[in-house]
């Protein structure tokens, strides 16, 4: 759950019925499962089953769960975060804006004033927008048609819009995930968020959460937004595919990753790319593509990709 659903409203027993991103998840866990056991060589298959004692009748179950887990939808396409979650309440966010300011906590606002956020529509953090950030859509896409749910060309931007207006980002990392999925929809939107994700510990967004220690899982995050969805970072056939997006705040940025055992360092300037391999004899040549262009590089050249 996101934190501010850890029941339903009124009752007295905790827990939530089919949370989509779980349900999601073990249906691309089974599926993954089942498809490593069919690649294994079959005496490592044999062998490996042996160790697990995993019966056939066992892969059979992880088969029927990878095609059949339940997803929860509402509305005109919309994943619903979990089974009733359009049932609840609709919050004011402009009045509890107006008067609050800073609303990340709203769940203690609501509590403080003897409410409870279980009985609104009010979600913490990102929580089925993560199925967006994980997932390419067309990777996404292949779960739930193998699911039998219909995905859409607009089912990641319908779900951004209703989530993203229901979201307070009483985590950091929301902010990150957020970035990420909003790249491919609304550039300044996402790179307002991912600034926030940024200075977020720097500038102490949360009041006095970094005086406690810094969210490492934060600035991994925003690296991962920078490689994955800024600059398109995909590796296909063997080759390190970019697909960068025109951003101002990236100009005269660098970054240094490993790639097939060799180090690269990417350095980013307007509408370009320049990509250099580290002089080191050890490491072995590899290939680097924009588009249609693919170049290889060996130790100490490089490559300059213009878009």
């Amino acid at each position: 759950p996101d934190e501010f659903h850890e029941r339903y409203p009124d009752s007295e027993e905790p827990g939530l019925r089919n949370n989509a991103y779980t349900n999601v998840m073990v249906a691309w866990l089974c599926g993954r499962a089942v498809e490593l056991a069919e690649q294994l060589p079959a005496r490592r298959r044999e062998a490996l089953r042996a160790c697990m004692g995993l019966t056939d009748e066992e892969i059979d179950v992880w088969t029927d769960m990878s095609r059949r887990m339940f997803v929860p939808f509402h509305g005109d396409g919309i994943i619903s975060q979990f089974e009733g979650y359009e049932c609840l309440l609709e919050l004011d966010w402009e009045a509890y804006r107006s008067r609050y300011g800073n609303i990340q906590r709203l769940d203690r606002i609501l509590k403080a004033a003897g409410d409870d956020p279980a009985r609104y529509q009010v979600t913490k953090q990102a929580d089925t927008v993560l199925l967006f950030f994980l997932f390419l859509p067309d990777e996404l896409g292949a779960i739930f048609e193998r699911l039998g749910y219909p995905f859409q060309p607009d089912t990641l931007r319908k779900n951004l819009a209703y989530y993203d207006a229901r979201t307070s980002h009483g985590s950091t990392l929301s902010f990150v995930v957020h970035a990420g999925v909003l790249a491919g929809v609304d550039l300044a939107a996402s790179w307002q968020r991912y600034m926030t994700a940024l200075e977020s510990d720097i500038s102490d967004v949360q009041g006095g959460t970094t005086a406690e220690g810094i969210h490492a899982g934060v600035m991994a995050g925003t690296v991962d937004v920078l490689q994955r969805f800024y600059l398109g970072e995909r590796v296909r056939d063997g080759v390190l595919y970019l697909s960068p997006m025109a951003i101002d705040g990236l100009a005269g940025s660098s970054l240094t990753l490993r790639f097939r055992g060799s180090s690269l360092t990417i350095t980013h300037s307007e509408r370009r790319l320049r990509v250099a391999a580290r002089e080191d004899g050890y490491a072995p040549a590899v290939k680097v593509g924009l588009g249609d262009a693919v170049h290889e590089l060996r130790p100490g050249e490089h490559c300059v990709l213009e878009y």
